[in-house]
């Protein structure tokens, strides 16, 4: 048998959602049907898998001792240290991280041992603000995410009430976000763009109507140029929606391709990746919600990162 104490990590969670993070051996069949037989309790009471955990409550296992046993994953600790660059805000709660172009924010396969994630873990471990052995449900998690060749701005969240309140500010557009891009030619020189978007999920891109379609979101992106040198343009863009690819599919769609985007119809270009930076968050109020009130602290204050490796790429361009 073995009793785990729900902590402030681990509260106000489903008992399932809980047990399947914090017990790795522990089959889904064998999760539900123990707690049908009464192999699983809280407080030593019969209890329902979509039963919400408090601080305090103690979960009982009768379970096989091959599925009780614990095994804690470092394997964190082979990822690159984050460096002073990297982190463009800290406080307790949350950290604001420019990840390099070219790192995967999450690991896409059991090689990837050198994601923004993983970077993270090993930067809280090292600073003793995360450990594995002391925590049952919770890591440190990203709250949003952006490609694997954009540079950019990625919050996480050190705490899960954070991270529930990051959620809950981003699902509700209360958090503003800005690029900076370089295109291909020229455009107006401002605009928003209306578009409906369809993401083909078999070769990972997405596809851009000016028409509604039957399995479309619809998608705004405003942008106004901030230099143009005839070839190229470097824009500032603002998303009002978080559609997959929506900045570079947008700007495709129009013919005006991220600079280095051969995906979505570029010219080759020495420079190895998409011209697209994630450079500034601005957070809304946030007094008006309880929802939000771990991070109401944030209100009305603007992230922005020193520099965009793609600004000087445009310079460059334009020298």
């Amino acid at each position: 048998m073995k009793e785990l104490i729900i902590t402030a990590n681990d509260a106000d969670q489903r008992l399932d959602k809980f047990l399947l993070k914090s017990m790795e051996k522990l089959p889904k069949s064998l999760l539900y049907k123990s707690i049908r037989n009464k192999k699983i309790k809280v407080n030593r009471k019969r209890c329902e898998a979509a039963q919400r955990l408090q601080i305090g409550d103690v979960v009982q296992l009768f379970l096989p001792p091959d599925v009780l046993e614990e095994t804690k994953n470092y394997d964190f600790l082979n990822a690159q240290p984050l460096d002073d660059k990297q982190i463009v805000y800290e406080d307790t709660h949350i950290i604001v991280l420019n990840k390099a172009s070219g790192v995967l924010c999450h690991s896409e396969s059991k090689a990837d041992e050198d994601t923004l994630i993983q970077r993270l873990w090993r930067y809280l471990y090292e600073k003793k603000v995360y450990d594995p052995q002391a925590e049952q449900s919770f890591r440190p998690a990203l709250a949003n995410r952006i490609d694997r060749n954009t540079q950019g701005i990625v919050l996480a969240a050190k705490d899960a009430a954070s991270l529930r309140a990051l959620n809950e500010i981003i699902r509700r557009h209360r958090l503003r976000k800005f690029y900076h891009c370089i295109i291909e030619g020229r455009m107006k020189p401002e605009d928003t763009l209306v578009l409906y978007h369809q993401k083909q999920k078999e070769i990972n891109k997405a596809t851009l109507s000016a028409e509604a379609v039957e399995g479309a979101k619809m998608t705004r992106t405003s942008y106004r140029e901030l230099q143009s040198n005839g070839r190229y343009s470097l824009l500032e863009v603002e998303l009002h929606s978080g559609r997959s690819h929506q900045i570079r599919a947008a700007f495709a769609y129009y013919q005006h391709p991220l600079l280095g985007d051969v995906k979505y119809g570029a010219k080759k270009h020495r420079y190895p990746y998409q011209a697209l930076c994630s450079y500034q968050i601005a957070f809304l109020s946030l007094h008006d919600d309880p929802l939000f009130a771990p991070l109401a602290y944030l209100s009305d204050q603007t992230i922005t990162l020193p520099r965009c490796e793609i600004d000087d790429l445009y310079d460059r361009l334009s020298s």
